[in-house]
């Protein structure tokens, strides 16, 4: 079929000019017929468009870039000249990006050392978390090995793996961590992709059904330890990873994007059901933390009391472009007041609403909660702890006296006996 080739489009796509002449040299060359000109121009003008004939034994020129192409092709490409595109100047990074850094360089600074792993990992490794219903693993149609057939469900996968290498080769105090995508398998999502068109772009309809069988990609990070936190030496004799490293690895993160992680139990795989932490951001669960399963440590080949967390960042990033801006304190030239206070819950009631109802109670007078004693004993009876708080008090207008101190504190274990029936210790 005839195909109509404006004069200007090969320098439109070429980048250089070809004369009228030129042009029709080279497609009779390739065996085209030019049989007339759409537009009434002499046969020297670069103007207008021509009406060319393929040859029978060209199926492959039906469009006019295909002409072009040829006749950049006889031309010569290195007759093209080379240029270089301008581009627009930067933007800088995205909000989320800045905060994705600011949370490496936090972990960095804490003392964990990041590593990057592939995305692949093997069926058995799902077995880590078959339990847990994020086990549901998008399989890899074309995967590169059979031990690395699925894409990851959780950033925990390539640290366990990654650990259990350094232990063999004799590393055996380890603080790593990983930030990356993970990929869950949406619900309800087609089974076929559709194959969109090459010869247009995409529609927003075509686009979106391509995306619509994509896998979630959500961003994560999580850190693993196992070993000695702190080494020994001749002044002590270290310390060995626990559960509360975990949470302060998630601490460490919330703090890098400026937003505070709501601590309580938890319990879900691959954490130890007795050792872990949930934690949320308004209401909203952001990831876990703690030591992890007996059962998953023995199948992976880790040390006992190897302790883990993982965050969604995406959550994260937005829950602190929610929040308010942050406001710097007022500070006071005014004496602080301090208080403890003791109070006797059930075992089962979680630190962190007893600490949100003595905050609250205590109202704007409150500078600092800190928990700094917890016992179980004899002395309080079965089932039951002592936590030990204590209350930092100022005025930013004057000096408190006793009795304000004293009733700021009151209110605030009254309201916590309201909420988690705690009673003051005597």
């Amino acid at each position: 079929a005839p195909v109509l080739l404006p004069l200007r489009e090969p320098e439109r796509l070429a980048g250089r000019t070809y004369s009228a002449e030129v042009v029709r040299y080279r497609l009779a060359d390739v065996g085209c017929t030019i049989t007339a000109t759409a537009t009434a121009t002499d046969a020297a003008s670069d103007e207008g468009v021509l009406v060319v004939t393929p040859p029978s034994w060209r199926p492959d020129l039906t469009r006019p870039a295909d002409l072009v192409e040829e006749i950049m092709r006889l031309e010569g490409y290195d007759m093209i000249p080379v240029t270089l595109p301008l581009l627009p100047a930067g933007r800088g990074l995205t909000p989320a990006q800045r905060m994705h850094r600011a949370v490496g360089r936090a972990l960095a600074y804490a003392g964990l050392v990041e590593v990057l792993t592939l995305p692949f990992v093997a069926a058995d490794a799902l077995s880590l978390v078959a339990d847990d219903k994020r086990c549901l693993a998008v399989r890899v149609a074309n995967p590169i090995a059979e031990d690395a057939a699925y894409l990851r469900t959780t950033l925990l996968f390539g640290l366990i793996a990654a650990a259990v290498r350094n232990i063999g080769r004799g590393q055996q105090d380890l603080a790593l961590f990983e930030s990356g995508r993970v990929f869950r398998e949406q619900s309800g999502a087609p089974v076929r992709v559709p194959t969109p068109p090459v010869d247009r772009r995409p529609s927003v309809e075509e686009i979106a059904a391509l995306d619509s069988v994509l896998p979630k990609q959500a961003r994560h990070v999580a850190a693993l330890l196992t070993g000695c936190r702190e080494p020994a030496g001749w002044s002590a004799p270290g310390r060995e990873v626990d559960w509360a490293d975990a949470v302060d690895a998630a601490q460490v993160v919330a703090e890098a994007v400026g937003i505070t992680l709501t601590v309580t139990a938890g319990d879900t795989m691959p954490w130890h059901p007795g050792r872990c932490a949930e934690l949320s951001v308004g209401g909203r669960l952001v990831g876990f933390a703690g030591e992890l399963h007996p059962r998953v440590l023995g199948d992976a080949g880790l040390p006992p009391r190897t302790v883990a967390m993982e965050l969604s960042l995406d959550v994260l990033v937005e829950a602190a472009a929610a929040a308010p801006p942050v406001v710097a304190p007022v500070i006071s030239t005014y004496p602080p007041a301090d208080r403890d206070v003791a109070l006797v819950v059930a075992t089962q009631v979680p630190v962190a609403e007893v600490t949100e109802a003595l905050r609250e109670g205590a109202g704007d007078l409150l500078e600092s909660l800190t928990l700094f004693d917890v016992f179980e004993g004899a002395q309080v009876g079965a089932g039951q702890r002592s936590l030990a708080f204590g209350l930092r008090l100022r005025a930013g207008d004057r000096t408190l006296t006793a009795a304000e101190a004293n009733a700021v504190r009151d209110t605030a274990v009254e309201l916590a006996a309201q909420r988690t029936g705690a009673v003051l210790r005597a």
